[in-house]
């Protein structure tokens, strides 16, 4: 499982630091912190760019490998009996 509660806070606040427990906000002990502290629901949202952004890449990818494939002439299949 992803430590998305820590990504969201790297990107709302880059040069804090903190502790949490059990992937709760309402834990979040600021050890670093400059201006106001995120509220919960600027972490979710926070959490949902980074969750659409990696779905963003993946999709990239996934077209990338696909057009890779096809201008190499082989199945996916083929390509991973060669990596095996």
């Amino acid at each position: 499982m992803k430590d998305y509660l820590t990504q969201a806070i790297r990107l709302l606040k880059p040069n804090s630091e903190f502790v949490f427990y059990d992937n709760d906000y309402s834990t979040i002990i600021w050890h670093t912190l400059d201006g106001e502290a995120p509220t919960q629901k600027e972490i979710d949202a926070a959490i949902e760019q980074i969750k659409a952004e990696e779905a963003q890449a993946a999709a990239t990818k996934a077209t990338a490998k696909a057009a890779l494939l096809t201008q190499l002439g082989i199945t996916e299949e083929q390509a991973k009996l060669l990596l095996s």
